[in-house]
């Protein structure tokens, strides 16, 4: 009886050590907003110094075993520009519009974009920082294959904040993420580009969470928190415009 009772125990100590050598410890948001800033422009540093513009100005990951990529240069080499907001703007050489359609600030001016935008969101594992977790705001891109006019990230109509049932939800910060708005002003817009005309993407803007939403409440976007999220825009900006009263 002595035995088994022993056994038992030997197995329930072998079971507990055997668990605990599985838990794989969690990443916990820092408290102190300037942690969570250093982890952003970290992240974001190994980001560039890791991705490439190919010829369409697509963003692609360096290949460790494809040596046909090694002529690329770093995002990190493609003079970025860091604005005092965090938000940093890569304009690609030969994709600009020869004569474009000045963007203003605060979403004034009305845009039809092809883009790929993606969230991600920085964390520390074991003193490492980098993207740990990443997913898709919107992809016309790979996805309708056609440009989208004003997405609600970028200018959300006055309607829907008028129509809002709450205090939060009736502010355009619940929905619109300003630094995009900010790095867009450093960019021009295509005239008229035509709908079904090949894409030439031209550029990034990548935004920390602290020019984003932040630690706010936001827009259910994806069915999961944007909070704390950096944010990649690859883009086209195929027309713009002044908004249309209608559009408003």
């Amino acid at each position: 009886m002595k035995k088994i009772f022993l056994y038992i125990l030997a197995g329930s100590l072998c079971f507990s050590a055997c668990k605990k050598d599985d838990d794989v410890a969690t990443f916990t948001e820092p408290e102190d907003i300037n942690v969570r800033n250093s982890y952003d422009d970290q992240a974001i540093q190994k980001y560039m110094d890791a991705n490439y513009l190919d010829v369409q100005g697509n963003i692609k990951a360096f290949s460790s075993t494809d040596t046909t990529d090694d002529h690329y240069k770093k995002l990190s080499e493609l003079n970025p520009v860091k604005l005092p907001s965090g938000v940093i703007y890569i304009k690609r050489d030969g994709a600009q519009p020869t004569t474009g359609v000045t963007i203003e600030a605060n979403a004034k001016t009305q845009i039809r974009t092809m883009m790929r935008a993606n969230y991600m969101l920085a964390t520390d594992t074991d003193g490492n920082v980098s993207f740990a977790s990443s997913g898709v705001l919107l992809n016309t891109i790979n996805g309708s294959g056609s440009p989208t006019t004003d997405p609600s990230f970028y200018y959300v109509k006055n309607s829907v904040l008028t129509s809002a049932s709450t205090d939060a939800a009736k502010q355009r910060s619940y929905y619109e993420i300003e630094g995009l708005q900010e790095g867009l002003t450093y960019f021009q817009g295509f005239a008229d580009h035509n709908d079904g005309d090949a894409y030439n993407l031209q550029g990034v803007i990548i935004v920390p969470s602290r020019a984003a939403f932040a630690r706010d409440t936001h827009y259910n976007y994806t069915g999961y928190s944007l909070q704390n999220n950096c944010f990649v825009f690859n883009f086209q900006i195929y027309k713009a415009n002044t908004r249309p009263v209608a559009e408003q």
